[in-house]
């Protein structure tokens, strides 16, 4: 039976595909919002007692879930948070213990750049790595673009991170990291040494997927990316991305995707809880509704 039901299981996957590109062509569903459907129905099969013999995966255990959260509540870190970039998209709050950071590196490149050029007139370096596009849609005299996307292992149009920053910067500096690869962090994360990772004095990561952190195969690997991070930085905010909206698996509500901010452990100053969320300083990424962060994110006192 459970051969069966994997059979059943490959065999949804390129018919559910094949069905959505269809509808994404008919003209009278343009102006349907196919995304919130689909989160909608991933919400109702999450939440569906037992399993399915459609459903690829068990759920994961809500508890571990939940303790992974608490390992992520950010902290305040004694440093006031900035505004880098847009008021919009591309913009992201970072803990204003900037300088000495010799160069940013920001794989992703987009049509907004405003976070690089805060960051290139600044003083610092920035190296940009994108294979999808042909350049940044502005020049500074700061500004390193290469045409390679970054991966989990060098090969073609791939590079790894460690791999781009041995080879674009040598010395101790410290760096900054931004980064929003539409996935591909977990990989590029987990195929850098912590040696490097240390090098960055600030990180900026977009997690994207969050909700399949309800995906029991899945969760071990994520596990992984964020406790890596963990042990050599500190998370101190965390911005949901409104482009997408949440979802409830029973009593837990989930991000799909956010922003996460994390200093160094050795440049925290204190260690209480931050506690303000919305900061101040966010800003909705689209025209979207608001998505304000859901409270197992963060603690909701400074105890």
């Amino acid at each position: 039976m459970k051969d069966i039901n994997n059979a059943r299981s490959r065999l949804a996957g390129p018919a559910v595909k094949s069905l959505l590109s269809l509808l994404r062509r008919t003209t009278f569903l343009q102006d349907t919002d196919l995304a919130q459907i689909m989160t909608d129905n991933t919400e109702r099969l999450l939440n569906l007692p037992g399993s399915l013999p459609f459903f690829a995966t068990d759920v994961t255990d809500l508890n571990r879930v939940t303790e992974l959260l608490k390992r992520l509540h950010p902290v305040s870190a004694g440093h006031a948070l900035v505004r880098l970039g847009s008021d919009g998209d591309g913009g992201y709050l970072v803990p204003d213990d900037l300088n000495g950071i010799s160069a940013c590196f920001s794989p992703g490149v987009s049509d907004v750049t405003d976070f690089e050029l805060d960051c290139a007139n600044r003083g610092m370096k920035v190296f940009m790595a994108d294979a999808s596009v042909n350049g940044p849609p502005v020049n500074h005299s700061q500004f390193c673009f290469t045409r390679r996307f970054i991966g989990g292992r060098t090969s073609g149009e791939f590079v790894t991170l460690p791999d781009w920053v041995h080879e674009t910067v040598g010395g101790e500096s410290d760096l900054l990291l931004q980064m929003d690869i539409e996935g591909a962090e977990y990989e590029a994360i987990l195929a850098t040494p912590s040696s490097v990772l240390k090098r960055f004095r600030i990180v900026v990561v977009e997690f994207h997927f969050l909700d399949r952190l309800f995906c029991a195969p899945l969760f071990p690997l994520y596990e992984q990316v964020f406790d890596k991070l963990l042990r050599t930085h500190q998370c101190v905010h965390i911005h949901p991305n409104n482009v997408c909206g949440t979802i409830r698996v029973r009593s837990l509500e989930m991000l799909q995707m956010a922003e996460f901010t994390f200093l160094r452990k050795d440049r925290i100053c204190e260690s209480s809880f931050a506690t303000r969320f919305p900061h101040p300083l966010d800003r909705d990424n689209t025209s979207k509704p608001t998505v304000v962060l859901p409270t197992p994110f963060y603690r909701c006192t400074s105890a």
